[in-house]
């Protein structure tokens, strides 16, 4: 069978049984509370029944209008039942839902036996937009990726069941969140070079590089983290946690820094790959080159490599704390006071953090990478990529 097909194969039972094992007994967490008396269901607005007169703005809820909106059930067993429903406006833009006929909204249900009781609109249906974006992409990796995309997607696939279904189970259970993230990452990385690329000295070297950076990178967090007191509540959904009805005893520190390896993985991944495919390609061009002048043509790539990664990394982690720098800059905050929020520390550290992986997975994947193929004299592609 060719080797190609044999990888993709591997690929696919890796995530059947990945699917598997996390669908097991062993991998359900039971809450031993009741599921409140409610669900969600997809409904298109059909009419808008009342405006609603405008109101003075109140000073506890803000509300300015209530409407009786008509909607349609699409969805559930209750699909093609009309029903009006109140909907309060209040006057912001980051609350309010604005409907209008045709407009895809997602309803509230409180059932009343096998009628509705109480129903409203709790926000748009956003889902199926997402769904097609998806689709585009896949189709899009597929069609300009060829082989190659097929592989991505089958690595992204089994990515996306190893956060969602291995690591935060995992996690919810209580297992120490560094160390779980760190294997899983391991893993995932192993798994996806593999399927991307085969076993070879180039895919052993991008592992070697990409664990050692990863790993490097969640022991600084964990070191100038607990040294500079980050709480790990710096987020509104790390304090959510505290009140979750299962109540479990997370280690929050233990997430924060966890969350920073998992966002750290892909950018030290592709350092990884790229210096150690570099690698394969000089040894190709000049099959006489020894490990000494691999190692080298291997920082000198990686060197062009970390200053624009690097970029990425802290420019992703600027961009989402934009409106934060915002009111800070509203209301002339100190640089002193703002430097030691913890919010701003957190995202300090994660950057720099995730930085410091990358930088250092450099000289390890060259390192590896020289080692690996300056042992071939006579180098050809059969050598490595069986």
């Amino acid at each position: 069978m060719h080797k190609h097909c044999l990888t993709i194969i591997t690929g696919c039972i890796i995530l059947i049984l990945m699917l598997t094992l996390t669908s097991s007994p062993a991998f359900s967490q039971q809450t031993g509370t009741e599921a409140p008396e409610h669900y969600y269901v997809r409904a298109k607005v059909v009419g808008i029944k009342d405006h609603g007169e405008a109101k003075s703005p109140d000073k506890m809820t803000g509300v300015e209008k209530e409407q009786r909106v008509a909607v349609e059930i699409t969805g559930g067993r209750h699909t093609g039942q009309e029903l009006i429903v109140p909907h309060i406006l209040m006057d912001h833009p980051g609350y309010d839902i604005n409907v209008t006929p045709g407009t895809e909204v997602i309803l509230y249900v409180e059932p009343n036996g096998d009628a509705i009781g109480n129903a409203y609109i709790a926000d748009y249906a956003r889902d199926k937009k997402l769904l097609y974006l998806a689709a585009l992409f896949v189709l899009l990796l597929a069609v300009i990726g060829g082989r190659k995309g097929i592989k991505s997607i089958i690595s992204l696939a089994i990515t996306g069941c190893a956060i969602f279904f291995v690591l935060l189970p995992l996690i919810f259970k209580g297992y120490d969140p560094i160390t779980t993230t760190v294997l899983v990452s391991a893993a995932v990385t192993t798994i996806i070079l593999i399927i991307l690329g085969g076993i070879s000295a180039k895919t052993i070297s991008a592992v070697i590089g990409t664990t050692g950076g990863v790993i490097v990178a969640g022991l600084l967090a964990f070191i100038v983290g607990t040294a500079a007191h980050l709480t790990g509540f710096s987020d509104e959904e790390m304090q959510m946690l505290l009140y979750i009805p299962q109540q479990v005893n997370f280690d929050y520190k233990g997430i924060l820094f966890a969350g920073m390896i998992i966002g750290a993985l892909g950018a030290v991944m592709d350092v990884g790959m790229s210096i150690a495919s570099a690698v394969e390609e000089i040894k190709r061009a000049n099959p006489l080159l020894r490990s000494g002048s691999l190692i080298r043509a291997g920082m000198n790539v990686g060197r062009d490599i970390m200053g624009t990664m690097a970029d990425t990394l802290i420019l992703a982690y600027a961009g989402s704390a934009m409106p934060l720098m915002l009111v800070f800059m509203a209301y002339d905050m100190p640089v002193i006071k703002m430097m030691n929020l913890d919010l701003i520390a957190t995202e300090i550290v994660r950057a720099l953090a995730g930085s410091v992986g990358l930088i250092l997975a450099v000289p390890i994947t060259s390192i590896t990478a020289g080692l690996l193929f300056g042992q071939a004299k006579n180098y050809s592609q059969s050598n490595f990529n069986q």
